[in-house]
């Protein structure tokens, strides 16, 4: 009979992960507990979680591996940012689509993941939450199943305190911030923009700020009230400034051989746990670059 491979801990109550685990196990120390999530070994409900306060609640099971986790997560177009039993977060490179489709199944962000959480355990799914574009780069999440996907969905202006993208511009912004707000349709190649609601459209909303201007573009923030396709691209197309790369909707130069749009900021209260998660990533240090190039 083979041996388990798994220690398991049944939790009762309450308890934040490290407190459960020195508990557990008598003696042991705060750095030795650091250094198992370090290392993969241990799996909330048969999910691997690194961070030493995850909130743990009653029902739940913690197992620490006998070995070391050969679960290993690298791939050059995509980056785990946080895991747990219930969502993970993820850093995506332009180029790649969020979600599989009829036509793109296997190389995308949605399928790559779900190979990795079945090596995990296989039953185990990754569920769509929302999307970025395929050349928009940046943070994104995805549920571990189907009611956090749901509470996630159901609930997402709530949930979601701050989603913030950067980008560049063609030309130099005319104000230092503003707001746009449309009525957006989808035709399936492009999206309609309205000022007016028309029964067709939904409301966009961008809040935006310019942060810097120079050589003929301009590097703004934009704060999204709403999450409608292409809105930010639609949005900067419209006020005579479409994002750097952006052929779809207006841009005639691409000078960084992509689209210059990446979402830097994702802060959200946790679906199962309450918890206000926030994560952030540097703006592409090529976004900067061609702020400072010296144009001829």
């Amino acid at each position: 009979m083979a041996a388990p491979k798994y220690t398991v801990f049944n939790v009762h109550e309450p308890a934040e992960l490290m407190e459960f685990l020195m508990q557990k196990m008598a003696g042991i120390s705060r750095n030795k507990v650091k250094a198992l999530l370090t290392n993969r070994v241990i799996l909330v409900d048969n999910a691997i979680v690194t961070q030493y306060n995850f909130k743990l609640l009653p029902g739940m099971k913690v197992l620490m591996s006998k070995a070391k986790n050969n679960v290993e997560f690298n791939n050059p177009m995509l980056k785990i940012v946080y895991e747990d039993a219930y969502i993970i977060v993820v850093e995506k490179k332009e180029g790649l689509l969020s979600v599989s489709t009829e036509q793109q199944k296997e190389r995308t962000a949605q399928h790559i993941l779900s190979e990795y959480v079945k090596k995990q355990c296989r039953g185990n799914r990754i569920f769509v939450v929302h999307r970025l574009d395929r050349e928009t780069s940046g943070l994104m999440m995805y549920a571990k199943d189907e009611r956090t996907q749901n509470t996630l969905r159901d609930n997402w202006h709530e949930i979601v305190k701050d989603r913030r993208y950067v980008t560049i511009v063609e030309g130099e912004m005319e104000k230092d911030f503003g707001t746009i707000e449309t009525w957006l349709t989808d035709k399936k190649l492009y999206v309609s923009s309205s000022p007016f609601d028309d029964g067709e459209g939904k409301q966009a909303i961008t809040h935006y700020k310019t942060i810097k201007r120079a050589n003929g573009y301009s590097l703004v923030e934009l704060n999204l009230e709403t999450g409608r396709k292409n809105q930010i691209r639609v949005h900067m197309s419209e006020m005579g400034h479409p994002v750097v790369g952006d052929e779809r909707y207006g841009s005639e130069i691409n000078p960084l051989g992509r689209m210059a749009l990446h979402a830097f900021k994702l802060c959200f209260y946790h679906p199962v746990t309450n918890e206000l998660m926030e994560f952030d990533t540097p703006y592409p240090s090529a976004f900067k670059s061609l702020l400072i190039k010296k144009q001829n």
